[in-house]
């Protein structure tokens, strides 16, 4: 009778106490999460420069220990950026391999087909890769953004380079889907705040090669300033086209289009590009010293790869997660995380150059501010201060 209630206890006890016991993705020595990335469609490098930044800080965190004892393992999923594949991806994650959370999800519409199904098991999307603002408005308590709105940014802006150049007929060419959009809606803010509407629209389907229609549509209207909801290979496809028809425009992007990636494919056409932009590019002779030796080290890891402010985003991601987590203490689940990330405070990336970040239970993004720069000479030259 006395062993048949030891063992009773003893399996009470089991069962009750620890809370990784009962906490998806959570085990005794092992945190389990999933991204999903584009690793082979229109945005591939992207995509890998993200994964290759979140998984460098991932092995630096379990060198040193791993988080309260616990070892991370990411697993990344391809979605090829097609939003049904994120889905599909996601199902995969959430439901069969069982991760604790989803982080940097690539995508806009990828993000908001996908989050129904992770909210429906309480799991949080952690940081997504994409500056729409349905990624944390309204507030929700599974939320965490790190970008800020592309919305936003194109707000603020939009009108401070269209006045510094006076400009006078201002137009956009975008991507016809939530992203290029969330563009458009924030230059038409920003234009009508200063009392101009937009000229000329010009859209396009993702995927698509050939701007030759768009670009005459443009320089038909006379635009000498236009926004640029793209991506990288259509902007680089744009700014040629533009260049081979005589257009002198001024061209600003969103800060999607801020990658080292640009200026190298674009060569000359690049050359007076503008593009909104989040952080400090990581260049060999960057002028922080802790960023060259980050840009070092990420190349000796990556086979002699170059990181891009993307790898700077995924490292943070991967960073933000174990401050949270390691305060959460040893009975993570998703309710302790959340009220970890809402109490951490002001964090900032001095190496990266970033904006003070903080979150709370109404404040979903960790900073809305953003700043300018400009191809010049092959590379990025950062203009003024955040705002």
């Amino acid at each position: 009778m006395k062993k048949s209630r030891l063992l009773s206890a003893v399996l009470t006890l089991l069962l009750a106490s620890p809370a990784w016991a009962q906490m998806q993705g959570v085990s005794s020595n092992e945190i389990l999460i999933g991204s999903v990335q584009d690793l082979s469609g229109p945005i591939a490098a992207i995509g890998k420069w993200v994964r290759n930044g979140m998984q460098m800080r991932v092995d630096e965190i379990n060198a040193q220990g791993g988080v309260n004892g616990r070892k991370i393992r990411m697993l990344v999923e391809d979605s090829a950026y097609d939003p049904k594949k994120s889905v599909l991806a996601v199902q995969k994650l959430v439901n069969q391999d069982k991760v604790f959370m989803v982080v940097g999800h690539m995508g806009t519409a990828h993000n908001n087909a996908a989050m129904p199904i992770q909210f429906e098991k309480n799991i949080v999307n952690f940081m997504p890769t994409t500056g729409s603002r349905d990624m944390f408005e309204p507030p929700h308590p599974l939320k965490f953004g790190l970008l800020p709105p592309y919305f936003s940014t194109m707000q603020v802006q939009t009108p401070e380079l269209y006045k510094s150049k006076k400009a006078s007929k201002p137009c956009i060419i975008y991507q016809d889907d939530d992203y290029g959009i969330e563009v458009l809606g924030g230059a038409e803010a920003g234009l009508k705040s200063i009392g101009v509407e937009l000229l000329e629209k010009a859209t396009y389907k993702r995927g698509a090669t050939d701007f030759s229609s768009q670009v005459a549509k443009l320089k038909s209207a006379g635009c000498d300033f236009v926004v640029m909801g793209t991506l990288i290979r259509d902007t680089v496809a744009i700014l040629g086209e533009a260049r081979k028809v005589g257009m002198t425009a001024t061209m600003l992007g969103s800060y999607v289009t801020f990658t080292e990636m640009l200026p190298k494919l674009g060569g000359k056409v690049a050359e007076g590009f503008y593009a909104v932009s989040l952080l400090q590019t990581p260049y060999d002779d960057a002028s922080s010293p802790a960023l060259r030796e980050w840009v070092a080290k990420y190349k000796a890891k990556f086979d002699g790869a170059e990181p891009t402010i993307q790898s700077e985003l995924g490292y943070m991601m991967i960073d933000l997660f174990a401050r949270a987590s390691q305060k959460a203490g040893p009975a993570l689940d998703t309710k302790s995380f959340i009220a970890a990330m809402e109490s951490l405070g002001k964090v900032e990336y001095p190496m990266f150059e970033s904006p003070v970040y903080t979150w709370s239970a109404t404040r979903r993004l960790g900073s809305p501010q953003s700043r300018m720069s400009i191809v010049e000479g092959g590379r990025w030259k950062e203009l003024g201060n955040y705002k």
